[in-house]
């Protein structure tokens, strides 16, 4: 006997990869041997004496939501709230009604297709007793008819429903702060001290000129402008970076080390956010369709797209290092000289599968995570709560390291450790089976940076350099490094 589930007269077959509803009598009168659905109602319909109604073959193994339908329902004051304080107004009311149309119209396409059936059912026993079954078919037809036309309408009105809800950001978890900009956040502590000079300090540009770590008017030549060039001991400098990061997060917090592809799915882009809202920030290739990844979040969250885990292999660490692409269609009137603000980075980006009731203690511990690769470089450093309109479209709660550049006298950001709660798990189907009652879950899924290089770059330059213009690091920052000292 063959698995299937028997629910309201029809059998589900989850994971067989047909996109159609297959009908029984068809599939008996007509089989065909290439289609594994076919092959299913064969075996089922000699194997087995139950009453088949419809089978349904589905190429996913659920039907991911943008947000919870359902607890929009329940809770639209909530979210309604929820949503005002990032700053956002959504027609929620509206999105309800055209979800309970969608409901309504469903029920009535499935009374149809059963209403269909027995009519085929009762044509074929007249035509067997000799009887004129022309009228029987003709009103067959004309409910085929109908129910084509409601299948387009409903196709129509789920389209329309998942363009609505995709452009709606994650609410955020009650404990962060209230405001609407980035002047509304909050401190959380520091570390470290303001490095002192008895002399001016250079900033990173006056630095990489005189050293030669940088070339970005060669870059412009070969890429147009804020696309870094590094030559010398600069490129050095930034393999060092990354293999030290990435060996750090290996060995101290046993993270899984990945090297992902770079050119993304639009599937991939949806699953973590940026898609369809940030499209413009992206750069895509028009032939085949793919995005340039703008953090390894996006390869690493989408390793286990349409994935079940088992909560005995939760929580799941990924570190990844990868170049990250970035329009950055947004950053004028932004300081974007030099290292400040490009197109194209490099960072190790560590992300987190959690389960649900474990995920802001992970989040904790991931900041804390990142925050021990500035303290092994001996960085002054300060952690930022985001407040609730200051949080990236994804993010439930959020937390920006900022380290100080003194060259620059400012705080850069090198790094957001992030919790998106369900969010990105139910864009991108991912789930987990409990131990105790085997019930399959969305997760949790988190990620911050580890951090990103050029800013990082930024701080130590403009940190370690002395007087003459060159840049030597103390012993424990050498060692981490490998490198001693930049000079001229």
């Amino acid at each position: 006997m063959l698995p299937y589930n028997f629910k309201l007269g029809a059998i589900y077959v989850d994971s067989i990869p047909c996109l159609y509803t297959l009908s029984y009598s068809d599939c008996l009168k007509k089989p065909n041997y290439n289609c594994p659905g076919s092959i299913i109602i064969l075996l089922i319909y000699y194997f087995s004496n139950v009453i088949i109604n419809k089978i349904n073959f589905d190429i996913k193994k659920g039907t991911p939501q943008m947000i919870s339908v359902k607890e929009l329902r329940k809770n639209k004051k909530r979210y309604k709230d929820s949503l005002i304080r990032r700053g956002e107004e959504f027609d929620l009311e509206n999105i309800i009604q055209m979800d309970s149309q969608i409901r309504a119209m469903k029920t009535s396409a499935s009374d149809m297709r059963a209403q269909r059936n027995a009519a085929s059912e009762s044509i074929g026993e007249a035509k067997k007793s000799g009887k004129n079954a022309s009228e029987k078919i003709l009103k067959t037809r004309q409910l085929g008819d109908r129910l084509k036309e409601l299948e387009i309408e409903l196709d129509s009105f789920e389209l329309n429903l998942e363009k609505k809800l995709l452009q709606i950001p994650n609410i955020p978890h009650e404990s962060v702060p209230d405001g609407l900009t980035e002047n509304d956040n909050v401190e959380i502590r520091k570390w470290g001290e303001k490095v002192r000079f008895d002399f001016k300090p250079k900033n990173h540009l006056e630095l990489g000129d005189r050293l030669r770590l940088f070339d970005f008017k060669t870059a412009a030549k070969l890429s147009g402008s804020g696309f870094p060039l590094y030559t010398g001991k600069g490129s050095e400098l930034e393999r060092k970076l990354i293999n030290s990061m990435l060996d750090f997060h290996v060995k101290e917090f046993k993270y899984n080390e990945v090297l992902p592809p770079v050119l993304m799915l639009k599937d991939s882009m949806i699953t973590t956010g940026q898609l369809p809202k940030f499209q413009e920030d992206m750069y895509h290739t028009e032939i085949d369709n793919l995005f340039l990844a703008p953090t390894a979040e996006v390869p690493v969250t989408n390793i286990h797209r349409d994935d079940i885990l088992e909560e005995s292999d939760l929580p799941k660490y990924y570190v990844a290092y990868s170049p990250c692409f970035r329009r950055e269609s947004g950053s004028y009137g932004k300081d974007t000289r030099g290292l400040l603000r490009v197109h194209q980075f490099n960072k190790v980006e560590l992300v987190k599968f959690s389960k649900p009731e474990s995920s802001y203690n992970e989040l904790e511990s991931l900041t804390s995570q990142a925050e021990s690769v500035l303290k092994k470089l001996g960085l002054h450093y300060r952690v930022i709560s985001l407040c609730a309109g200051d949080l990236s479209f994804s993010a439930a709660k959020c937390y920006d390291l900022e380290i100080w550049a003194p060259g620059e006298e400012k705080w850069l950001e090198v790094s957001s450790c992030s919790n998106f709660e369900s969010f990105q798990a139910r864009r991108g189907n991912i789930r987990y089976r409990k131990n105790r009652d085997k019930k399959v879950e969305l997760l949790h899924t988190l990620n911050g940076s580890g951090v990103a290089t050029p800013r990082l770059m930024v701080a130590l330059l403009e940190t370690y350099q002395k007087e003459d213009g060159s840049v030597v690091f103390p012993n424990d920052v050498a060692e981490f490094l490998d490198i001693d000292e930049i000079i001229y």
